[in-house]
């Protein structure tokens, strides 16, 4: 299987980045409009995850796409 992408959209100074492993993808005036970059961006890579983070940085929500077994093998 695959090793899933991790994708983040986070606050960066006044504005919303989107980012995957360090490097930022795109930056964004609204929340909404990182959260919607980030999901498309992530649904192109899958299997990936998009994990969205409140302005104080703390997870919001996360998504998966693509395979994702559950109950996870184990």
């Amino acid at each position: 299987m695959p090793t899933r992408k991790v994708y983040e959209v986070a606050p960066d100074g006044t504005r919303w980045k989107v980012s995957h492993s360090g490097q930022v993808l795109s930056r964004h005036d609204k929340k909404a409009d990182a959260v919607d970059a980030g999901r498309r961006v992530a649904k192109a890579n899958a299997p990936s995850q998009l994990i969205i983070k409140r302005a104080n940085g703390t997870i919001e929500d996360e998504s998966t796409y693509g395979d994702d077994p559950y109950p996870p093998r184990g």
